[in-house]
C-alpha cells in the first residue's frame, strides 16, 4: 500500500500542501533530535560566522543575504541563529543550545541518519506517486522553534528555490515532536500555489553589495485565509513551492523541532544560478555530489 494515497495526491494538487501521519516513528525523531543535540553542542561557529537567521524582506538582505557564510551554505553544515542571542562583542548571551533558528544546508549529505531519512523508501514512494521522473535534493535543514522564537513571515519557497517552469519543488517538512497551533505549526492559504510568485531573492553581479536581492516584494495577504496544519510526531507536510505559507511565534513551554528538506523535479527543468544558495553546478547532468543527491 503506498504511503500516499490517491485522495492525498488530490489535495496536494488542489491546496499545495497535504499533511501525512506516521512517516517516522517516535524512535527515529528521538535519534534525529539526540544527532542533533551532539551536533550543537560540538559546533565552532567563527564571530564573522554568527549569522542572525530572519525572513523579514529588508531584513534579509541586511543580514544572512550579505553573509558568505549564508550563501555558501549549500554544500556545507552551518548555523543560523535568532536575534538577540549575542552581544555587541560575537559572544553568546544565552546557552548556545537555546540560539539556533535553524542548521543547513547539507545535512541530508554528510549526516547518515538525516541521510537515511531523506532517501527513505516513503519519501522515494511519494515522489514516486507525485510523477517525479528525476528527483533530486536540493537541501536540507533543522529547524528548533524553541520557546518564544521570531515568527516566519508568509513567503513561497520558490522564492529561494526558483526553477523553469516553476512548478518543480516541493518541500517535505517532518515534524519531530508535535507541531500544534500553540507551539507554531505552520498555516497556509489553501490554492495560492496556482497564482505564481510574487518576488525572487537572487545573487547580485559579483563584487557588488548586498550579496542578494530581491526582485519584486511579497504581497500583503489576507489573515483569514490561512489555515493551522497541525501534524503530529513523526507526521510531514508536503508543501507545494509556490503556496504561500507561514509560521507564528512559539510562545508555549513545548519546543518544536523539525527536519525538513526539498526536492526538485530535475527532468526537463532549468535550476537558476542566481537562486542565493547554489548548489551543485552540474545540477541538470543529474550527477552526484554536493548537496544535490538524486533521490532514487
Amino acid at each position: 500500500m503506498d504511503f500516499l494515497t490517491d485522495q492525498d495526491v488530490q489535495k496536494y494538487l488542489q491546496d499545495g500542501y497535504v499533511v501525512l501521519d506516521g512517516l517516522l516513528t517516535s524512535q527515529d525523531c528521538d535519534e534525529l533530535r539526540q544527532r542533533m543535540a551532539e551536533i550543537v553542542d560540538q559546533m565552532d561557529v567563527p564571530e564573522h560566522c554568527r549569522t542572525t537567521f530572519t525572513t523579514y524582506h529588508d531584513e534579509q538582505l541586511k543580514t544572512q543575504g550579505n553573509a558568505d557564510y549564508f550563501i555558501t551554505s549549500g554544500d556545507k553544515i552551518r548555523f543560523f541563529f535568532e536575534k538577540g542571542v549575542f552581544d555587541d562583542k560575537g559572544e553568546f548571551i544565552v546557552p548556545k543550545e537555546r540560539s539556533l533558528n535553524k542548521v543547513g544546508h547539507a545535512l541530508h549529505a554528510y549526516e547518515p541518519l538525516y541521510k537515511k531519512v531523506t532517501h527513505s523508501p516513503k519519501v522515494q514512494g511519494i515522489a514516486k506517486k507525485l510523477g517525479l521522473v528525476h528527483p533530486v535534493i536540493l537541501q536540507s535543514m533543522y529547524i528548533f522553534k524553541i520557546l518564544v522564537c521570531s515568527s516566519v513571515t508568509p513567503h513561497q519557497d520558490a522564492t529561494f528555490l526558483f526553477t523553469e517552469p516553476l512548478d518543480r519543488v516541493m518541500g517535505l517538512w517532518i515534524a519531530l515532536e508535535d507541531a500544534s497551533v500553540n507551539n507554531g505549526c505552520l498555516w497556509f492559504i489553501p490554492g495560492s500555489h496556482n497564482s505564481g510568485i510574487s518576488r525572487r531573492m537572487v545573487r547580485t553581479p559579483k563584487g557588488t553589495y548586498p550579496l542578494t536581492d530581491f526582485i519584486g516584494r511579497e504581497k500583503a495577504y489576507d489573515e483569514e485565509k490561512f489555515v493551522a496544519a497541525p501534524v503530529k510526531k513523526g507526521g510531514v507536510v508536503l508543501i507545494h513551492g509556490e503556496v504561500v505559507h507561514r509560521s507564528v511565534e512559539n510562545t508555549s513551554e513545548d519546543s518544536r523541532h523539525v527536519y525538513a528538506f526539498h526536492i526538485m523535479e530535475s527532468h526537463d527543468t532549468c535550476w537558476s544560478p542566481d537562486n542565493c544558495i547554489n548548489t551543485h553546478p552540474r545540477l541538470n547532468q543529474y550527477t552526484e555530489g554536493f548537496c544535490c543527491h538524486k533521490l532514487t
